[in-house]
């Protein structure tokens, strides 16, 4: 299949600050180098898509207020392939809004939908697993789903129970989906890690666009079509979008679909949603630390996540289980184990 007809969709849109200081609601994690490698995560999640999507044909969704900033960090985007929602209404108008876009211009694309705020370690692995699963859906009804093969019981995922006995006939790494299951308790996420059918939801989707935009019973964009890429188009969206449902994909689509399907893999994947997961996937000396910064020493210090990018020296001694971090003119010291609290320490959550 040529490659012009695959699109890259990515859901840029969250206001999270989970990685404050660093983060706020006026600079979300996807905007920012959270890995100390010169790039952000969004900029991070394009490139790893190079060489099974054009350039040309990556969409961004995104809320207004962030616009000029994706640009910034994505200059050779066209500026009319970032998509801005007038209001939050969850993941299904926005995927619905980008898919009839896209169908106006190649209603034959195929269609891969992704977070901007996730890591992949093993790139090449995860371009082999996407290219695989687009070749699926490509001229099928089937919408397909990646599934992380979990590595430990964790709580703050949801989950995919597959049908390991119900291989695809044209490819053998995908299986039907039995179920989607919410977030589990620590019990029941170890029961899913024994039954060893059950993988974490990566919230990543493919599908081809007639198959999606059938699935939607969302007639607000379809009756747009008329007017996508004209002057009306975002005046239109601003006033139609906020009548949408709010309402996930998982509970719009994925939960109802028949011809639905889940590829499991394994390539170094997290969605970096706490300060401990970045430290999980971070390279760690022989004392559990990770140090993301230019000039960090650590003294008797174990199992702590250094994050300070300015160009400051920093010493630590005598921390076990910390995250120190800074940002402009604020420096953060917090136990690990209580980092759920960061917010309200910041007053982040007012």
């Amino acid at each position: 299949m040529a490659k012009i007809q695959n699109h890259l969709v990515i859901m840029a849109g969250g206001v999270g600050s989970r990685f404050w200081p660093m983060s706020t609601s006026e600079r979300p994690k996807q905007f920012i180098d959270v890995l100390g490698v010169g790039k952000s995560l969004l900029q991070l999640t394009v490139e790893r898509f190079k060489g099974i999507v054009d350039a040309d044909n990556v969409w961004v969704v995104t809320n207004q207020k962030y616009a000029d900033t994706v640009s910034q960090q994505l200059p050779d985007m066209p500026r009319d392939h970032i998509l801005c929602e007038p209001c939050r209404r969850n993941t299904a108008p926005c995927i619905a809004y980008v898919s009839w876009r896209i169908k106006s211009q190649n209603p034959k694309s195929n269609i891969v939908v992704s977070p901007s705020d996730h890591i992949v370690i093993d790139v090449q692995e995860f371009r082999r697993v996407i290219s695989e699963c687009l070749a699926f859906t490509a001229d099928s009804d089937a919408i397909v789903t990646l599934g992380m093969k979990p590595t430990h019981p964790e709580t703050g995922y949801g989950y995919i129970q597959a049908d390991l006995s119900s291989k695809s006939l044209r490819n053998k790494e995908i299986f039907r989906v039995d179920s989607f299951r919410e977030k589990p308790d620590l019990e029941t996420a170890k029961k899913y890690i024994q039954e060893k059918n059950y993988y974490w939801n990566a919230g990543i989707f493919i599908w081809n666009v007639s198959t999606i935009v059938n699935a939607f019973r969302i007639k607000i964009f379809e009756s747009l079509l008329p007017i996508y890429n004209t002057e009306r188009e975002q005046e239109e969206i601003n006033r139609l979008f906020p009548e949408c449902e709010n309402i996930s994909v998982d509970y719009a689509i994925m939960e109802k679909a028949e011809e639905i399907f889940v590829c499991p893999a394994n390539f170094g994947w997290s969605d970096l949603g706490t300060w401990g997961s970045l430290l999980q996937q971070s390279k760690k000396d022989l004392y559990g630390n990770a140090s993301i910064g230019q000039d960090i020493q650590l003294f008797e210090s174990r199992n702590c996540i250094i994050h300070t990018t300015q160009e400051k020296k920093v010493v630590v001694q005598g921390l076990d289980g910390y995250i120190v971090a800074e940002n402009d003119d604020t420096l953060l010291i917090c136990k690990l184990s209580e980092e759920q609290r960061i917010k309200q320490f910041s007053g982040q959550d007012k």
